[in-house]
């Protein structure tokens, strides 16, 4: 089968792939984390004009997406086995602090660091700022979990990748 260009299909989403971990759409890893700059759009406002509350957890679901595919933890590799058994990410616990709003046409910055590591769970610092304003604050506790639901302890080479800063 062929993909875009005249590229057998495979080839063609392996290019995807790669042009996506490298053209911002991802973010950037930075000293401590990841950093993600996100838009916002009228769909993401309510009544008033403000970026609805729901809204700000697509925000930090995308961040800790892409601070794990940039660190070479993609959700999909996950699935398929790449680390040794099945597994995926599950978000157990979620702490969040709305401090201020963001509005429409804000560019937003969703960072995100690994802020506790242990064998079977993560805990994930995330900030959403707009300039010097912290809009959003959320601790994420997220464990490692099996195709079958069940707890699953995450493999050294995943431990040694997410890492806090200060231990790396």
């Amino acid at each position: 089968m062929q993909g875009r260009g005249g590229r057998p299909a495979r080839a063609a989403s392996v290019m995807r792939k790669e042009l996506a971990m490298t053209d911002g759409l991802a973010g950037r890893l930075t000293e401590d984390g990841h950093a993600l700059d996100v838009r916002i759009y009228f769909e993401d406002t309510d009544f008033s004009g403000v970026v609805y509350h729901a809204r700000y957890l697509h925000f930090l679901e995308r961040g800790r997406s892409d601070f794990l595919r940039l660190k070479g933890i993609g959700h999909g590799e996950l699935m398929d086995g790449r680390y040794g058994a099945p597994m995926a990410f599950a978000v157990r616990h979620m702490d969040i602090d709305f401090l201020r709003p963001a509005r429409i046409d804000d560019v937003v910055t969703v960072t995100t660091r690994t802020a506790l590591l242990g064998g079977a769970r993560i805990v994930l610092a995330q900030r959403i700022t707009c300039g010097d304003a912290v809009l959003i604050e959320a601790k994420v506790k997220v464990a490692v979990i099996s195709p079958g639901g069940k707890p699953m302890r995450m493999p050294k080479e995943m431990q040694a990748l997410l890492q806090p800063a200060a231990e790396a």
